[in-house]
Formats: C-alpha cells, structure tokens, sequence
C-alpha cells in the first residue's frame, strides 16, 4: 500500500476518530500493527488554532512516520492555508474531512455535508492539492442520503484533482453508524479509480478485514471503533491475512502492561485533571465484555487522580490473572451480572 511517496508496511489504517485518535493512541495501534493511523480533525478556523485542543491535535513529537492529519472546513482557501499549516507542524500526508456525519461538522457545511456540493468539493480539493508538496488523501462516505449516493462521482473529482488515495466509509451521512456498511459501493469506486482506495465500515475481526478486502478489492483497510479498548486488532488482522490462523487471546499481564502504558502517556500529554478524566473512556473500552468489567467501571468513574485511577486499573488485571492467563470476554449482555474475580 502506498500513499504518494510513502510505502506502508501493510494494509492496516487506523481511522480518524474525533477524541479518540490522539497522538497516545495513534502511536499505540502503531506499535501493535498499523502501517498508518490518521490524526483527529484539525479546524481550518484558523481563530482556533492557537486553541489547547488544537495545539495538541497538531503535536506529533515522537510519532512514526508518515504521520498523517485530518483537516476539516468548507472553504477552499482555508482549508488549503490549514494544509500549510499543518505540513510546517509536521504532517507528511494530508487528509481531507468529508465523510464526518458529525451535526455540528455539518451544520457548518463541512464533513460529509460537503458531498451534497460537487462543484465546492472540486475547488477545496484543487486548492489543497496546490497548497502544499505532500500527498493529499480524502476520506467520504457513499453519499448524504439514501436518495443521493454520489460517490463514484466525489471520487472521480478527488483522482482528477490529483488526490493520491480515497479511503471511503460503506454508509451515508445519514446512516450515521445504522445498518451494514455496503460494500459493494467501494467495489463499484475502486472498479473505477486508479488511485489506491481503502475500504472503511464495520470491520471489527481478522475474518471480517479479509472479507471486506476480498469483496471489495480495496488496497486497505481503515478501523475505527472495532480498535478502541483493543489496539492488538492490527496485529490479529495481520497475521490472519498471512498465515490464515486466528491468534488466541492476548495474555492477561500483556494487555495490562500495554493498558497502563497508555494511561501514563494519556497523563504526560494531557496532565493531571484532563488526563484523568480523557482516559476514563480508554478503561472502559479495554475491559468492556471482561468479567466484573461493569462493576469496576462504575467504581473507576468515581475516581479523581491518575494515581488512584492507575492502581485500580492495575488491580483489577492483577484479579483478572489469578483467574486465567488470557483475556476472556463474556456475552456484553451478561457482564453486568458477572462477578469481579476476588
């Protein structure tokens, strides 16, 4: 797989994920198997980008390459000083916003509310194509609505326009996340294009990521919710598409090294008060599904400091290995009346 000058090391891209794809996160699916994860949007509203938030967006210290961010906006000039911007900061890859279902992406005309204008989608991607001398890749959906499914048309404007890769999520802006991903759409697009495309949308398993690869004829894949709590995805998607084997369950002792791992980054990059709170959601998608994973969450929630927050992940996997040596994941339906190993 390769973007512009840039060979991937396999197939495997993690998705832009508003509060979730930071640099922390981005540099950990990294290490545990992606060949490219996608930074959280970046405003083109250049009055936010002095902003906290923005800032930390654009810090790539340390991260592998190629390092590429995400711009969002409607405007053609905008968005093009945004790439510029963001290329001075670092970025080698610049990815374009236009399949956000997000309201308040759309209610400003940007995001996927842009497939509703062809004409505007044209001159934003010509101008940040001219704007900046590294590859320019633009992530869509299949369309707005139901009724208007225009993505083959999107994706011929983005190829023309000198885009170097379309990645494509299998749903409508108004599907939001509803239904199954189609895609026989992205097999129709990636029919028609010769730029590489990556398929997108409900890949959550080794043999799912195989499947969508094969029906859709796609370069890659990109993975989004399916990666959050469970990084090794990328890895267990890997080794699957090598060997055709199905790796067991990551070790308990592992996945609680990799997890506090993770907070202690999550606090050095965002502090003491944010830190802790912004890894609460993290916790919770790492024991999701895990015995007595509910009734540490509710306990977990209540908590104040990283330190107090750290030692209950840590107990709590310490628990979890006394009982057995893999992670094992219950029905979700069940977890609230599982008891929290003793």
């Amino acid at each position: 797989m390769q973007i512009g000058s840039y060979l991937l090391k396999n197939q495997l891209i993690v998705a832009p994920m508003a509060g979730v794809t930071d640099r922390p996160f981005r540099m950990l699916c990294k290490s545990m198997g992606a060949g490219m994860a996608v930074s959280e949007m970046i405003t083109s509203n250049k009055s936010l980008w002095a902003t906290a938030k923005t800032l930390r967006r654009a810090d790539h210290s340390g991260e592998v390459e190629p390092i590429s961010v995400q711009i969002a906006g409607a405007d053609p000039a905008q968005m093009a000083e945004a790439a510029r911007m963001n290329v001075d900061q670092g970025a080698q890859i610049i990815d374009i916003n236009m399949g956000c279902p997000a309201k308040k992406v759309c209610n400003v005309a940007a995001g996927s509310a842009l497939m509703r204008d062809e004409a505007l989608v044209a001159r934003i991607l010509a101008a940040v194509v001219a704007a900046v001398d590294v590859p320019v890749t633009l992530k869509i959906r299949t369309g707005w609505s139901r009724e208007h499914k225009n993505a083959l048309a999107i994706a011929r404007i983005a190829q023309d326009s000198g885009v170097a890769a379309l990645a494509m999520h299998g749903r409508t802006r108004e599907d939001l996340y509803h239904g199954e991903a189609e895609y026989q759409t992205i097999a129709a697009v990636k029919q028609a294009l010769s730029i590489p495309v990556i398929a997108n949308g409900d890949i959550d398993s080794p043999e799912k990521a195989r499947y969508v690869l094969e029906v859709t004829g796609a370069d890659a894949i990109m993975i989004g919710r399916a990666a959050q709590g469970r990084p090794w995805i990328f890895r267990e998607i890997q080794h699957y598409l090598e060997c055709g084997e199905t790796l067991p369950p990551p070790r308990v002792a592992e996945i609680r090294a990799v997890l506090l791992a993770h907070l202690d980054a999550l606090y050095e990059f965002y502090g003491e008060y944010s830190g802790c709170r912004i890894a609460r959601k993290h916790i919770a998608w790492y024991t999701k599904a895990l015995a007595g994973g509910n009734a540490f969450r509710q306990q977990m929630y209540q908590l104040e400091t990283t330190a107090s927050q750290r030692l209950a992940v840590a107990s709590y996997f310490d628990r979890l290995c006394e009982v057995s040596e893999r992670l094992q994941y219950l029905d979700e339906n069940l977890c609230r009346a599982v008891r929290a190993p003793e």
